[in-house]
């Protein structure tokens, strides 16, 4: 009976395999441009006074400069009057799927900025809201099987979100309709591809059949708001390495400790497929007006998560103001600006990092990710270090995830003669390191 028993869990696990492979095999492929990058969340509505795509133009010399890779927008259709939570609403609650909020400016303005950003090297994606809609979109008039009703009304997703309507993925012409919205952006403006909000909400197979719709008119990037691994194996190259968030967060209110961060690169390392990428962040918008801003949730600890984001397997996030250190909750629902002479010196960290990704070949995401190897130490409690490897490239990496000082001597001797990044120290050989309170080190192999 045992040996019946275990030849059905192998026989299990073999098909389990060959589903997993048959699913990477079929995948979209990541563009080779996306593999080295960073992505940064561009707030339209807070980013300057102005709040228009015309003010913001002005920062892309100065986010050249920065370092970042993709230009992610915040939705920037118009916004439903209706049911508008606060005076400006929610940028999630969409009156049209084809027309730009006029708040922003026109479409020639965006057209415009798509072209300078194109110009200076940046890669624009849209955040693309496909769960649901705002309550005055013409859609709800012209097409209410489009959406979920329940007893003859038509009801929100979820019960918080009383400023949306849900769409009812049943329908085939709303999926058509909504396939050719997506299309729309990248045949008029040139988009590079989307960020998609709430991507888990939306049946699986409705972004199989858009992929390659998308796909046929430029290759495109696709990053999905969610953590189910089986949007990357069908047709994300992205996805929200939330767990990561989360506990980052924890760590830096000490509620967790560093046994903590073996246990979570196992879990991604066996669920993901090779090909996808995390995307990693201690800020977005989310976070920062629901659950607090860096400094409150993190304190003077935030500069050794940031650089965890860049060094750890996947692509690194900045949100708007992030670099300026901004330090408040942004309103959701109201003009609120950003203040960009906070912390001029942090942009200076900001742009260390996005030159480290870009240099090292150890630090790439996705199918070319450099080997990631957790190094045994006799503090795994409050350090974490590790290695990043990839040919003649090598990166070690020691993190203080505590506010005291930390001595860390690693199980084993790393040879070779290193630079330490941000101090240019010399070493010979790793395995002995002291750090500060809060502190970090990158040594790189000559």
């Amino acid at each position: 009976m045992s040996k019946f028993i275990l030849f059905i869990a192998m026989t299990v696990l073999a098909m389990s395999c060959v589903q997993q492979k048959k699913a990477e095999e079929q995948a979209p492929q990541v563009a080779k441009w996306a593999e080295d990058a960073s992505i940064y969340e561009v707030n339209i509505r807070q980013y300057t006074p102005e709040g228009t795509f015309k003010a913001f133009e002005q920062h892309l010399p100065r986010l050249k400069e920065l370092g970042v890779d993709i230009l992610w927008f915040m939705p920037i259709t118009p916004i439903s009057e209706k049911g508008r939570k606060g005076s400006l609403g929610s940028y999630y609650a969409v009156q049209d799927y084809r027309k730009v909020n006029p708040e922003y400016g026109t479409l020639e303005d965006f057209k415009s900025l798509v072209n300078k950003a194109h110009e200076l090297g940046f890669k624009v994606i849209l955040d693309w809201v496909a769960n649901h809609t705002g309550w005055d979109n013409p859609l709800i008039e012209e097409h209410p099987d489009w959406y979920t009703q329940k007893d003859g009304k038509i009801v929100s997703p979820v019960e918080d979100w009383s400023d949306v309507a849900d769409l009812n993925y049943d329908n085939r012409d709303m999926r058509r309709y909504m396939i050719e919205s997506l299309q729309y952006w990248i045949q008029e403006c040139d988009i590079d591809g989307y960020r998609c909000d709430m991507a888990a909400m939306v049946p699986t197979d409705f972004w199989e059949e858009a992929r390659p719709a998308l796909d046929s008119i430029k290759p495109v990037f696709m990053l999905a708001e969610a953590w189910e691994p089986e949007l990357t194996q069908k047709a994300f190259d992205a996805c929200y390495g939330w767990d990561l968030h989360h506990l980052m967060n924890d760590l830096a209110q000490g509620k967790k400790d560093g046994y903590a961060l073996p246990e979570y690169f196992q879990k991604v390392d066996t669920l993901y497929p090779k090909r996808a990428i995390i995307m990693n962040f201690i800020d977005n918008h989310d976070e920062n007006s629901w659950q607090g801003s860096i400094e409150e949730r993190m304190g003077e600890a935030f500069p050794v998560y940031a650089v965890m984001t860049y060094t750890v397997p996947g692509m690194p996030l900045l949100y708007t103001g992030q670099e300026a250190g901004l330090n408040k909750r942004l309103s959701f629902f109201e003009k609120d600006s950003v203040d960009w002479n906070l912390r001029p010196d942090l942009a200076g960290f900001y742009q260390k990092l996005n030159d480290l990704k870009h240099k090292h070949p150890a630090l790439k995401a996705g199918e070319n990710e450099g080997t990631f190897r957790i190094l045994g130490q006799d503090n795994v409690k409050n350090t974490f270090a590790f290695e990043r490897t990839a040919g003649t490239d090598v990166l070690v990496v020691v993190l203080n995830l505590t506010g005291s000082d930390q001595k860390v001597n690693l199980d084993e001797i790393v040879s070779g003669n290193f630079t330490e990044y941000f101090s240019d120290e010399k070493r010979k050989d790793i395995q002995e390191i002291v750090l500060p309170g809060n502190g970090f080190k990158v040594f790189i192999r000559e």
